[in-house]
């Protein structure tokens, strides 16, 4: 057992406090262990037991904020080719759904994803995740849904679980086989599902799926193509995600509640019942404001109705090629505030414990005894900055599961002080 003690900081805790929504501890100590990896303490250096100092490698914070490694809970991250085309189209006036009716949009992507190789897609995936990891991400969900055959998906998912072996970085996968239909099977929307099913225990078995998602919408699956694969999934025992409410109302959100689904995500279009429903199940409601922002659209999330009935709202960067070409999840602390009018308190638990939440995690997110070391520490004044600034990196390191995360990020604030490289 090697303890590690971080003092001369801040603590953003996020513990579940609505006194102190943030969880913030002034003159703050941290200990952890990098055998198991896990926080040993966490409170006021005031109150720091003695015995935790005996042996300890001591760490100082140099007065900074440290917080829960961010959690980026929906991403697209592996994919080949880049559809700037489409962004010219859409500034002519092309709208989402007219782009994928012309061939584009999703199907673009495929094409470029299956004419990939899986090295192709890991060094495109690499560049897209190292400028994650310069933001203090430690955990990140990537979905599959760009290959949309048995062998492009298993390709994708195996190019994701990958990348968690060359990083120090926590991959969680979600198969989302049921996202367009491929070139194949255009207009045979029952047959692709057949497909997906087909696909979907092989996938399991190989280990490389933890979550299962649908992309239930006008242009993509109807609810009983939707509820297919939700059956399936539950068979397997794998937890249920859905994107729900984006264009339109299709009521996917009640749906997928009522399968307890983890979350559902954009939710533009979200109603009362749904919003309900999502309530009643604990089911988290992930805001993707960079698909907002890039698609131009005006229908804001209930936000208000979410509060009022106690939905956990989570936030994340929806890093894709087609709708949200983006790997900055500070700049989404930014849009969900000033875009979504969230207060920096939920923007800031929309990265750390709700995103945990959203992906049915519960040893982090949160500073507590017992939950994964997964810090990232910050040279800012109060937390609030990371929503305040954007464009700006003011992270100074990550330490993920234990270890100090040894990358680039390192030399960003040269201040601080006494970080073993591992």
């Amino acid at each position: 057992m090697s303890l590690h003690l971080l003092t001369e900081c801040n603590a953003a805790t996020m513990a579940a406090d609505p006194d102190n929504p943030l969880g913030l501890v002034e003159d703050a100590a941290i200990v952890w262990d990098d055998a198991d990896g896990l926080i040993r303490w966490v409170g006021p250096q005031t109150r720091l037991p003695k015995h935790w100092r005996q042996g300890a490698q001591c760490h100082q914070g140099s007065g900074g904020w440290v917080m829960p490694g961010l959690i980026d809970c929906h991403t697209h991250l592996v994919y080949g080719g880049a559809r700037s085309q489409e962004f010219a189209m859409r500034l002519h006036g092309a709208s989402y759904e007219d782009i994928a009716r012309a061939g584009g949009g999703i199907v673009s992507t495929v094409r470029a994803t299956r004419q990939a190789s899986a090295d192709e897609l890991l060094t495109q995936s690499l560049h897209r995740l190292d400028a994650m990891l310069a933001e203090g991400v430690t955990t990140i969900e990537i979905k599959s849904g760009y290959g949309l055959d048995a062998t492009h998906e298993r390709k994708c998912l195996q190019v994701a679980r990958q990348l968690a072996r060359l990083r120090a970085v926590d991959v969680q996968t979600t198969f989302l086989g049921a996202h367009a239909l491929p070139p194949e099977s255009a207009g045979q929307s029952d047959a692709h599902i057949d497909a997906v099913l087909a696909m979907l225990p092989e996938l399991h078995r190989l280990g490389l799926v933890d979550a299962v998602d649908v992309f239930c919408e006008r242009i993509a699956f109807d609810l009983t193509q939707t509820e297919r694969v939700f059956q399936a999934a539950k068979g397997l025992g794998l937890p249920l995600k859905l994107h729900a409410e984006q264009l339109s109302d299709m009521g996917g959100a009640s749906l997928a509640a009522r399968y307890g689904a983890l979350s559902c995500d954009h939710l533009e279009w979200l109603s009362p019942a749904g919003a309900q429903a999502m309530a009643s199940a604990g089911t988290v409601a992930v805001l993707l404001p960079g698909a907002f922002y890039f698609l131009r659209e005006t229908r804001l999330p209930p936000i208000a109705l979410l509060r009022e009935l106690g939905v956990p709202i989570a936030l994340a960067t929806d890093c894709n090629p087609g709708s949200s070409p983006c790997t900055s999840l500070l700049l989404m602390l930014s849009m969900g505030c000033t875009l979504f009018r969230l207060t920096p308190e939920e923007a800031l638990l929309g990265v750390s414990r709700h995103a945990a939440g959203a992906l049915g995690l519960r040893d982090r997110g949160s500073l507590a005894p017992g939950l994964r070391a997964d810090l990232a520490i910050w040279q800012i004044d109060h937390p609030n900055d990371l929503c305040y600034q954007f464009g700006q990196r003011p992270l100074v390191r990550t330490v993920q599961a234990g270890r100090w995360r040894a990358s680039a990020e390192a030399l960003i604030a040269p201040t601080f002080a006494g970080a073993s490289h591992e």
